[in-house]
């Protein structure tokens, strides 16, 4: 009896095929806005389908089925253009297909047989369509891990050419706005546990996130981001001990050369300022990182502290002076002004410069400004 239903289902393959496909074609307007070319691809598959079954129902003492083998004559490309979804939707209108010829191509007791054949060759190509589908999305995210740390060293080498962007396309972060970059010690374990955990909570904030750990570094540049210190103090758990500092926010990934530099740059000069917050905007770091040699610091330190005081005499005059005595009595009576004249200027020279004289971390600041700008 099986072999007269393997008969009728060779000389019915052809007539199983174009149903399974004009079901589609019917049924899921994802098919119908295919490309003519992928239509074909998937019309193969279903004919591929159909005649592996009818292969495997012919002889019932073979090897189990290998439906995997069906995807193999689609190029992998397809799996990008068609959901795993619509795979599995395919995967049932060939099967409902083939369910309801069967009293048509079954021999008189051979029906039941045949359909739990069907069922059982469904759950393989079920399978198979997901093996296909996960083995897709690993080459996927390979690839998009290795084109991660490619667009993540452009970004800290400050190199914004056209392979950049490329590469940022490729990546969905041609459109994303707001972006800072935070540089810290990673944490114990794995990196790629720790990138996998940038990446989650950059999920649950709303944001994207690139990430590369280098050898004990991590740096994670998040995009989307409105309020950088704000967003950084959200994350900071992420990082090993010790500083985690936060560049300045930039416009897009093309300009977060300048606020890798910065966090990597405070990074590393953070160690000289022990008690340090976490996190840590660079630019609270300017002084240590002029003290380390970084050249764009210094000039930035100089210029916010000499350049609001150019054509204020008074002012300039009266911040040597406070830094050397260290009190508004003594400074009053060296400048032959009244104490309370030293008072509004202190407080006028915080205004301008963001410094106030008489923090102790401000006055190193300041001190440390004038210096730079004498030599």
């Amino acid at each position: 009896m099986a072999t007269t239903t393997a008969r009728r289902l060779e000389r019915s393959a052809d007539q199983l095929s174009a149903a399974a496909i004009a079901r589609l074609e019917s049924s899921y307007e994802w098919y119908r806005l295919l490309p003519a070319d992928e239509r074909s691809w998937v019309g193969l598959v279903a004919q591929a389908g159909i005649n592996a079954f009818i292969t495997w129902y012919r002889d019932p003492h073979a090897s189990p089925p290998m439906p995997i083998d069906v995807f193999a004559t689609a190029p992998r490309e397809l799996t990008r253009s068609i959901a795993l979804q619509q795979t599995l939707q395919m995967v049932r209108t060939a099967i409902d297909v083939v369910e309801e010829h069967v009293p048509q191509l079954a021999a008189k007791g051979d029906e039941h047989q045949l359909r739990e054949a069907v069922l059982t060759y469904s759950r393989e190509i079920a399978f198979a369509a997901a093996h296909v589908y996960a083995q897709a999305a690993e080459s996927r995210g390979a690839w998009d891990a290795r084109l991660e740390a490619l667009v993540v060293d452009a970004v800290l080498r400050a190199e914004a050419d056209e392979v950049l962007s490329s590469r940022v396309a490729a990546l969905g972060w041609d459109e994303v706005r707001g972006v800072i970059v935070i540089a810290g010690a990673a944490p114990p374990g794995p990196g790629t546990e720790a990138l996998d955990a940038l990446r989650r909570n950059a999920i649950h904030e709303g944001l994207v996130a690139l990430g590369s750990v280098q050898r004990n570094l991590l740096i994670a540049i998040l995009g989307g981001v409105e309020d950088g210190l704000t967003t950084a103090a959200g994350f900071q758990h992420l990082w090993g001990e010790g500083a985690v500092v936060v560049g300045p926010l930039v416009p897009h990934l093309y300009a977060a050369g300048r606020s890798a530099r910065a966090a990597l740059s405070g990074f590393a000069s953070a160690p000289a300022w022990p008690r340090a917050p976490r996190p840590c905007p660079a630019s609270e770091l300017l002084p240590e990182r002029a003290l380390t040699g970084d050249t764009r610091a210094r000039r930035a330190l100089v210029d916010k502290v000499t350049r609001p005081l150019r054509d204020r005499a008074a002012l300039r005059d009266t911040v040597p002076v406070y830094l050397d005595q260290g009190s508004l009595e003594a400074t009053a009576r060296e400048l032959f002004v009244h104490p309370n004249t030293v008072r509004y200027r202190l407080g006028r020279i915080a205004e301008l410069t963001g410094y106030d004289l008489t923090d102790t971390r401000d006055a190193f600041t300041v001190r440390l400004a004038l210096a730079l700008s004498r030599v």
